[in-house]
């Protein structure tokens, strides 16, 4: 295939091939390799056929920037509470019965996807959905794996339900000789494919899900730190006697961390604690056994085997702490920091006992560990800096406050509606029915409707760019200009004939269903965004040269690169509930590959007869 290549060609393969051996490995993060991309394409204009002002245009493109309208939009209708209200209600109504609760999740989401940005819905719904399902007596893992899946499948439902819609709209308009898609185009297919994805979550997908969390486990159980937490006295004589606490943390080098002195039945943290030791004062040491037993020795004190460390003795002290389970988010300013440069004990007063990730428990040598988005962490914190990390968005409070205490208390306390809400509501209406009916073209009635919101006082101009996810944007802006340089070099039509070779022995149905896998494939190891950006081009290049609707092969690239389920890497939401739910990388293959697939079938048979090929 290669034989006939241009020179500009086999650049652009080359940065092509290095382009996803960053995304796969990321030795550097995606949104860098993508600004990497734009200096290389422009750095190598004479061979790529993209100047300085192409390499660029990515970010001047109307999908990126319908995108950056739709974040701040987004967070204009969660700052009204609806999100949280309803959560509630779903609650109430879903309380202990796995069935109900399930149908609920994915019922509710989905359709929610379709209009608001899916990731701040699913990370308000992760808390609620992890309490539910203690309350039905349900392993998390068997309702955390369905949220992701049905907010990804209400990403179909509208063309501002997910960014690679966006991007697909603007390949129509600039490959084929035809407009953008409308906002409601493909509705009716994202309608059958939600509807079919509902009902294999709902049955087989319901059967394969694991239960990875055993249900109604505490969190010390949950994180197995049953031999990492022990209990140590001060005897008379010893030598640690009238040290404050904080000191003894401080200065021990034996690798255990004090987390709580208890005096009297109470507990008190150790981080800043000037309360001197007395003897008989019994210490909550965090370690192996090892570095217990060598701070016993460096300290003079003594363990004590027969008294268990759970949840309820961390709780129980005199500064109200809390023991909760927090997500790292993409957004995180702690990604990529070791836990000693977040400064989380000095700074915040919180403490991390163990992180949960890719389906593998650390426990030890924590202040090393570098934070990675979607890591759970198990942390001993405080309600101050609880609320701290929930207004900064750096975590994500998984299991703050139980079910309970949110059914019992009057809902319009713990989930208040803004005053505003009716009018966010309505600029949000106001932006889909204009785009709907032509009146404006997406962009700018998506700008338009952040303007709106931000003058009527539903969203701040510090909360419209703290709500962007400028990481994706930068992938966006970055990964559009490949796709521009592999049609100028004529690398897109150069693969889509290899494609089009197996139209010899396949029929033109046949080769829609093989672009489908293919591009799931892709947009579960190099994410959504690059797979569309990639695979567009080559698949209208492709149905040129078999003489086939070039927009019914747009339309099921599209759709594939939109449901990718089958790696917890393969969409922003799976990464969210990979700790949460304690799955392992397999878990998204077995329960996600067969829903790849049943789409990519489902999506071929709909687009065929929707749109013919």
């Amino acid at each position: 295939m290669l034989a006939g290549a241009s020179t500009g060609t086999l650049v652009v393969f080359g940065l092509i091939a290095a382009a996803l051996v960053l995304f796969v490995t990321e030795a550097i993060p995606n949104d860098i390799t993508a600004i990497g991309i734009v200096v290389a394409l422009a750095a190598l204009e004479p061979w790529t056929g993209v100047s300085a002002r192409g390499a660029i245009s990515g970010f001047a493109n109307t999908a990126t920037i319908t995108i950056v309208a739709m974040y701040m939009l987004s967070a204009g209708i969660n700052g009204t509470g609806l999100v949280e209200r309803l959560g509630i209600r779903l609650a109430s109504v879903t309380r202990g019965s796995e069935t109900r609760a399930l149908a609920a999740t994915v019922l509710t989401t989905g359709p929610i996807a379709g209009f608001v940005n899916n990731t701040p819905v699913v990370a308000v719904f992760i808390p609620m959905i992890t309490d539910l399902a203690d309350q039905s007596g349900v392993s998390p893992s068997k309702l955390l794996m369905p949220l992701s899946y049905a907010a990804i499948l209400g990403g179909v439902l509208t063309l501002i339900g997910t960014a690679t819609n966006l991007l697909a709209s603007e390949f129509a308009a600039t490959l084929l000789p035809r407009g953008p898609i409308g906002m409601f185009e493909f509705s009716a297919l994202g309608v059958v494919v939600l509807s079919v994805g509902v009902l294999y979550l709902m049955t087989i997908g319901r059967r394969l899900t694991p239960a990875r969390i055993p249900a109604g486990a505490d969190l010390v159980e949950e994180f197995d730190l049953d031999e990492f937490l022990t209990h140590v006295r001060v005897p008379p004589g010893s030598d640690s006697l009238g040290i404050p606490v904080s000191d003894l943390a401080e200065r021990t080098e034996a690798g255990a961390s004090v987390l709580q002195l208890r005096r009297d039945g109470k507990g008190s943290l150790a981080v800043d604690s000037t309360r001197r030791l007395r003897s008989g004062d019994v210490l909550v040491v965090h370690g192996t056994h090892e570095s217990v037993e060598a701070l016993c020795a460096e300290r003079d004190l003594r363990t004590l085997s027969s008294q268990e460390v759970t949840d309820e003795t961390l709780e129980n002290t005199t500064t109200d702490a809390i023991l909760d389970k927090a997500l790292v988010p993409n957004s995180s300013t702690f990604v990529g920091e070791t836990l000693a440069k977040t400064r989380l004990r000095e700074v915040y007063g919180t403490r991390v006992l163990a992180i949960r990730r890719e389906g593998k428990l650390i426990r030890t040598g924590l202040d090393d560990v570098e934070l990675a988005a979607g890591d759970l962490l198990l942390v001993r914190t405080t309600p101050e800096s609880a609320a701290h990390f929930a207004e900064s968005g750096d975590l994500v409070s998984v299991d703050a406050e139980g079910l309970d205490r949110l059914l019992d208390a009057d809902v319009e306390t713990v989930a208040p509606l803004s005053p505003r809400a009716p009018i966010a509501v309505g600029i949000m209406v106001a932006v889909v029915g204009a785009a709907a009916l032509g009146v404006l073209p997406v962009v700018i009635a998506a700008l338009g409707g952040v303007f709106l919101m931000v003058v009527t006082g539903c969203l701040t101009t510090s909360d419209a760019y703290d709500a962007v996810s400028w990481n994706v944007i930068f992938l966006l802006a970055g990964v559009i200009p490949l796709g521009l340089a592999m049609e100028r070099t004529g690398g897109a039509a150069l693969i889509a004939e290899g494609l089009v070779a197996t139209g010899a022995i396949l029929p033109t149905v046949a080769v829609l269903l093989l672009f489908s896998l293919v591009t799931g494939i892709l947009a579960n190891v190099i994410t959504p965004v690059a797979t569309v950006v990639l695979m567009i081009p080559i698949a209208v290049d492709a149905a040129a040269q078999l003489g086939a609707n070039g927009f019914a092969f747009l339309l099921v690239v599209m759709f594939a690169s939109a449901t990718s389920f089958s790696t917890p890497v393969g969409y922003q939401t799976n990464l969210m509930v990979y700790g949460p739910g304690g799955y392992e990388f397999t878990d998204f293959v077995r329960v996600g590959g067969p829903l790849q697939i049943l789409l990519a079938v489902v999506t071929t048979v709909g687009v065929t007869l929707l749109w013919g090929v």
